[in-house]
Order: structure tokens, then sequence, then C-alpha cells
């Protein structure tokens, strides 16, 4: 019997295959410990920390120099950009919220070593499932996964779990519970054709994997296990977020068709990669890209980028293996990695935490309560030039990268010129503090600000003279605009980016923009949606700053708009708030002329 499940697709595309079922769910179950035998299950729960410890080394030194890509990629994913997602979970085997709290946890409970990490996940993951920035809120995965990896050892001494599972053959999708990245990169050699899991979610580090080499992939599917089984056959539909089992004759016929089709697509868009972003009444347009990581910098590269139009920095803060933030080395060195691999400009974009975008092992306001409303509290800039142990060894880590070639400056939610003022001060005062020790550093980069607060928007033509470039973060823009929760399923279905007033305010900032002759971009998700880019085009945004996954397809709507029809069409929206309306000329604008 044919059937679909529904989940989160985090890769398009589509693949076929049998299902291979990885790693059986195991039920972790609770038992009472003597005190006689507590020293002994501590042993055992050591043993297991090193057990976890040394699969993740032997993971690490298996990798080969370069990992190849699928064969619809002409790039391979470097062994560091791996790497980088397994190190955060050999830092978590050594911090003490993994290594002491179960035990802690096992002395009062009299409870044994599975059901005391147990408890202490279950802990963790309701910290950060409070959390309301959607790429933070993911690194619960992380959390589950190295817990689940701990027990799966504790459970292998017991016997309870096969050492040495099967892996999955060439050609088959992988359904699991969770997939780490370290499994990812070992099944890329395998040949895998995608993968479904239970849990995780679009920003999971799996998941960035996924999208960088192109696997069709779904997660979040819940349950999925329940209704799947290894004689299944599945298709695997990334654009719709839908996994087929066993789908009929028809279906099957119309994928494998639409395999080719998605195939040949994928050949086309391949040849833009260095071709320009221009329309067609000869209007040049400048195409960046947005990174989470820096192992995203494969698929920057892959689809040719003209440089990165956001490097997100807060994942320098996550799964810290002490109670400190990063230092001024660590900053220094992430930054001259990304820097050294492009030929463009990085533009990075200064932490953007608190309130309840706490991370794990750093503690902003120690003992204080989470923000009633923490979208509006203590977060990004504010929390920056509150605490500037944070801040200042992320400012002088860029004015010294910025030697090494071509950085900008982004100072997240900005809503005042005092803001500004405090922030500038702040570079100059530690150019000089470098100066003085005879490190070399660049003061000349640029500043920016981004555009994600209306009182911003509406006075942008203040803030101008006192910036060199501005770039608009759609997402929370909105957010604020419309006061509406975006994550909040109860009333995200009225975020509405077509709504008349985000339409005027983003027509405002890019008006004063222009005629104060300072560049203006946009990195939220609005840049990237395939609906919008044509409305944009025609409201005068010039510069885009979208995922890699996504750039190539923007790249040729560009290449096939005219700006002079859209710039008519986009007059005409501005001037109706009726929806059905406003739809219709959307529509009109995505079928040219």
């Amino acid at each position: 019997m044919s059937f679909s499940l529904h989940g989160v697709g985090v890769a398009k595309g589509v693949a076929i295959g049998p299902v291979h079922i990885l790693r059986p769910q195991v039920e972790i179950n609770e038992f009472s410990i003597s005190d006689n035998q507590l020293p002994e299950e501590i042993a055992r729960f050591k043993s297991a920390l090193d057990l976890a410890q040394q699969e993740l080394h032997r993971i690490r030194e298996q990798m080969p120099l370069i990992y190849p890509v699928r064969e619809h990629h002409d790039t391979v994913l470097e062994d560091f950009e791996i790497a980088s997602f397994i190190d955060p979970h050999m830092l978590m085997l050594e911090d003490s919220m993994l290594t002491q709290v179960p035990i802690d946890i096992m002395l009062e409970e009299k409870c044994n070593a599975e059901w005391a990490l147990q408890i202490q996940r279950e802990r963790l993951v309701k910290v950060f499932e409070a959390i309301d920035d959607a790429y933070l809120r993911a690194r619960k995965d992380d959390i589950i996964q190295v817990v689940t990896r701990i027990q799966m050892c504790l459970l292998r001494q017991k016997g309870l779990l096969e050492e040495n599972p099967l892996p999955p053959p060439a050609g088959s999708i992988v359904l699991a519970d969770d997939l780490t990245p370290a499994d990812t990169a070992l099944m890329l050699h395998q040949g895998i054709k995608g993968f479904i899991t239970e849990f995780g979610g679009a920003t999971s580090h799996t998941a960035i994997v996924a999208r960088s080499l192109g696997i069709p992939a779904l997660v979040g599917v819940r349950h999925a296990r329940r209704y799947i089984r290894n004689t299944d056959t599945l298709v695997i539909d990334g654009y719709r977020s839908t996994a087929i089992v066993n789908p009929e004759q028809k279906s099957l016929q119309f994928y494998k068709a639409l395999q080719l089709e998605l195939k040949r697509h994928r050949h086309q868009l391949g040849k833009l990669k260095k071709a320009p972003a221009i329309t067609q009444d000869g209007v040049d347009i400048n195409l960046e890209a947005n990174i989470e990581y820096p192992a995203d910098l494969t698929a920057v590269n892959r689809v040719g980028a003209q440089g990165i139009g956001l490097y997100r920095t807060e994942f320098l803060y996550m799964h810290r293996d002490n109670q400190q933030p990063p230092n001024e080395e660590e900053h220094y060195q992430s930054y001259l990695q990304v820097v050294k691999a492009l030929d463009g400009t990085v533009t990075i974009r200064t932490l953007d935490l608190g309130a309840d975008k706490q991370v794990e092992g750093i503690s902003y306001k120690k003992g204080a309560a989470l923000a009633t409303n923490p979208a509006l509290g203590l977060r990004a800039v504010r929390l920056c030039l509150k605490e500037l142990k944070l801040f200042k060894p992320q400012i002088r880590a860029l004015l010294r990268v910025a030697v090494e070639g071509k950085i900008k400056v982004m100072i997240p939610m900005v809503s005042g010129l005092q803001e500004i003022h405090q922030v500038k001060r702040l570079f100059d005062e530690c150019a000089r503090e470098l100066s003085q020790e005879n490190i070399p550093h660049n003061r000349d980069l640029e500043i920016g600000a981004m555009v994600e607060i209306p009182s911003m928007a509406l006075c942008t033509d203040f803030f101008l003279p006192h910036v060199d470039f501005l770039s608009i973060g759609t997402n929370d823009l909105i957010q604020y605009t419309l006061a509406i929760d975006r994550v909040n399923e109860d009333v995200s279905y009225l975020y509405n980016p077509l709504h008349p007033a985000v339409l005027r305010l983003l027509k405002i900032i890019l008006q004063h923009a222009e005629k104060a002759a300072k560049p203006v971009s946009m990195c939220g998700e609005m840049a990237g949606d395939a609906r919008y880019v044509r409305l944009l085009l025609g409201l005068g945004l010039r510069n885009f700053s979208v995922s890699p996954e996504i750039l190539l397809e923007v790249k040729e709507i560009i290449r096939h708009s005219h700006v002079k029809r859209l710039t008519k069409l986009a007059d005409k929206l501005l001037k109706t708030a009726d929806p059905q309306t406003i739809d219709a000329i959307v529509s009109e604008m995505n079928n040219p002329a």
C-alpha cells in the first residue's frame, strides 16, 4: 500500500531507493542501583564516555583528505569542514554538564547510568527549546546526539546492541531517529541517495551538511519507523517535504522523470556559476551568500557567490568545554579560515545572542530568569554593549583579520544612533590597544547596521551618514512590524512578507539608501524566496545575500527579469492594501512578458 509522510525538507531534490533502517530505536529503562553498586555503575559510565570519545576520534582520523561530492556537483568537501561539525560533539563529551551532572543524578536518584543521562538530556533539551532563535534552538539536536552516543556505548557494554552494525548499502535511503554529522560523513562514501530522520530541524548540523552536498533529506518525520520497513521502496520529495512509501507505478514513473528533469536543470544552473547576475535591461545585481558555519564554504564556492553577505558568528559560543566565551584568538582563526578561502568580501555579523538565546556554558546574567518577552530584551548589540568581555575580543579579532582580506562588520538589532556611536568608539579603542601592543590591524574596515526594527527602517535617513552600509534582516523586521512570532504555530500564519506595511518599510529603506548613495543589501529569507525576487528588484534592491542552495536559482530569475517593467508594477503594488490585488500583481511580476 502506498502512503505519504511529511517532515521538513532540508535539501531540494528527489531520491528513490530501498529503505535501510539505521540503528533501531532502543528503549532506555530505569533501574535502581544500590549504594554498594554505585561505584561500579559510575565506573561503567566513565568507561562509556571514554569509548564515545574514542569513536569520534577514530571517525575523525579515518576521514580522507577529501570527500567526493554527489555526481551533479563539481567540488569536494574538505575534511576540516566535516571535522568542524564533529569537534563540538567531542567538546561536549568533556563538558561537566555531561561528565559530572549525570554522576550527581546517579548518586541522588540511585539509578542506572543510562537513565541518569536521560534525565540530564531532558533538562538540557528543555532549556534549548525555550530559545526563540531557530538556529540556536536546533543545537538541542547535538545534545540529543551526544547523549545517545554515550547511551549506545553503555548498552553495548551490556551486550544489548551489535558492536558493528551493518552499514547502509549503496543506493539506499537511510531511515534513523537522528543522524550525527559523523554518521552523515561516513555514509557519503557508501553512496546513500538520501535520508529521513524522525527528529532534527532545518538548521541542525546534519541538515547543513545535507544542503551543502545536495543530498535529498527529510527531518522531523515523527514516528516514521512505526510505518516504514526495511523492505519498502521510498521516494523523498525535497520540494514538497514529503516521503512516499511504496509509490504506485505512475507515481514512481513521475518521480523518475522528475529526477531526469532536475538533473538537466541543475546542469543548466551550473552553467550560471560564472555568469554575471545582470537583468535583461542591463541592471547589474550583486549576489552574495549567507553562511552559518565555515563548512558552508563548500556550497559557496560551488555556486560562485560574489562574496559572503552574512556570516553568523554564534556557533563560536556553542558547546564550550569550559565556562568561558571564545577568546580573541579563537575568533581570529575562525574568521581567517573564511577570509582566506574566498576572493570576495566577507560580511561578518557580530554576536547575536542574549535574553532567551543563552548558550550552554556561558552565563550572561548569572541566576537571572529568562526574560518575559525575550525578543525585545537584552540581545544582540544591546548585550554586546553591556557585556564588553564578550564583545571586545570579537572586535579585536575583526580588526586583526581585516589585514588579511576584505571584510565588513555588520551590527545586529540596532535601534538608535547611540548604539552606532558606542560600537564605533569601541572599535577605535580596540584599535588603539592593538597599536600599543604592536599587533597588525586595520581600522579602515567598513561598519554597517542591520535593519531589523521598524524604528530603524523609518529613520534610515538619520542613520545612513553614520554607517558604511545597511543590510535588511527581513525575518525580524517582518516579525516586529506585524507583532507576529514566526515560530509560534498559533500565529505564524499571519507572518506575511507581502503585508502593505512591510512593503512600505522596504521602499523607505531603499529610497533613503539610494538618496544617500550608500549600499543596502538584504540577507533575510525574503531575498532567497523565488516568489519575491522580482518584487524586490522592482522595489529597488540591488544587493542580495541568500542561502548557497538557492543562489543559482535567484541568479536565473534575475537574468530573466526587466527592472523597468518590475519598477512600474512595484509602484502599483505600493498603492493598494487589498491582499487579492497584491497577489495578482506579484503573480504578474513572476510571469514576465
